[in-house]
């Protein structure tokens, strides 16, 4: 499996429809963190794009993943495969001695 950073950008302006289909696009992406499919995810805080990485064989199987999100259709993608991905998360735990 290879890294691949997927840089999503939407339409704008976001439509009415599209906040509706949110809690749908979220139940998918939580299910591709609990299949190990998405180590991480993030939103802008102005709502205009996001970032997700994601583990797959190729960038036709990054949209073979997302395509069942009803926010798809509204998404422009960007796809790169990471040589380098590190992460707090890739370290051990802190040790607190009491």
């Amino acid at each position: 499996m290879n890294k691949y950073q997927v840089i999503i950008a939407f339409e704008t302006p976001i439509s009415q429809e599209f906040f509706s289909k949110i809690p749908a696009h979220r139940a998918h992406i939580a299910r591709l963190i609990q299949n190990e499919i998405v180590e991480s995810y993030a939103i802008s805080a102005e709502r205009a794009g996001g970032w997700i990485v994601m583990n797959a064989r190729s960038k036709e199987q990054i949209h073979e993943y997302l395509r069942p999100s009803p926010l798809y259709e509204y998404f422009e993608i960007d796809i790169d495969e990471l040589m380098v991905y590190d992460s707090r998360l890739y370290r051990f735990p802190k040790l607190i001695l009491n």
